[in-house]
């Protein structure tokens, strides 16, 4: 489902070229979930940017189903993002002058896809039912953080990436959090890569694969 092969990507940091990236190959089934660990600056977070086509890399491919990333321009990657795929991050990220249901409709919505028995059947096992008139503001970190995976997942995506989705939680809510997460994505049968520092968590997915001076480990 996708499939990245001798992904390369350089930066210029104070005037000098940083290769971040030097040959990535990864692969991940429909309904696999995988967590991806690395020291800090190893490329984790550019490694998800790349594949949700928020940045261009210097070298090889990555084909998400049928759609080849490389070859998209800005407004097909845009459009890949918003039909094919769920974005999990650390800030929830949330549309803080939309209510709470709002914001779990908006990316369906927008990608003409949204299904009332599915959006129903999110509100309930996140556990959202009470909090669908509140803003983001009026939740707590572990309520945001549902909102958000809601909010991905209501499109039903082929990929949901999450970088360090339980960063701000502490542990026993980041444990719910996951769990759910887990949950909603055996579902829906979508591919699962999570980035986190913890051990802990990652040893709750199907796979743990270590990403080290540019390479896959």
């Amino acid at each position: 489902m996708l499939r990245v092969r001798d992904l390369t990507k350089t930066y210029r940091a104070a005037g000098e070229e940083v290769l971040v990236l030097r040959g990535v190959n990864l692969d991940i089934a429909a309904g696999e979930r995988v967590a991806l660990s690395g020291e800090s600056g190893s490329g984790k977070s550019t490694l998800l940017h790349l594949i949700a086509g928020l940045d261009r890399a210097d070298g090889g491919e990555i084909s998400l189903a049928d759609a080849q990333l490389s070859d998209l321009p800005d407004a097909g990657r845009a459009a890949l993002r918003r039909d094919r795929l769920g974005l999990v991050f650390q800030q929830f990220n949330l549309i803080p002058s939309l209510s709470v249901e709002d914001n779990l409709k908006f990316q369906s919505r927008i990608a003409g896809r949204h299904d009332a028995a599915w959006h129903s059947e999110l509100v309930e096992r996140l556990g959202l039912s009470g909090l669908l008139k509140r803003y983001p503001e009026q939740l707590s970190g572990g309520q945001q953080q549902r909102v958000a995976i809601g909010r991905a997942l209501a499109v039903k995506p082929l990929l949901l990436l999450a970088d360090e989705p339980t960063g701000n939680l502490d542990e026993a809510t980041a444990d719910d959090v996951l769990a759910l997460a887990r949950d909603l994505v055996a579902r829906t049968g979508c591919g699962f890569l999570m980035v986190t520092h913890s051990a802990r968590l990652a040893a709750t997915l199907d796979r743990q694969i270590h990403l080290h001076a540019g390479l896959i480990a």
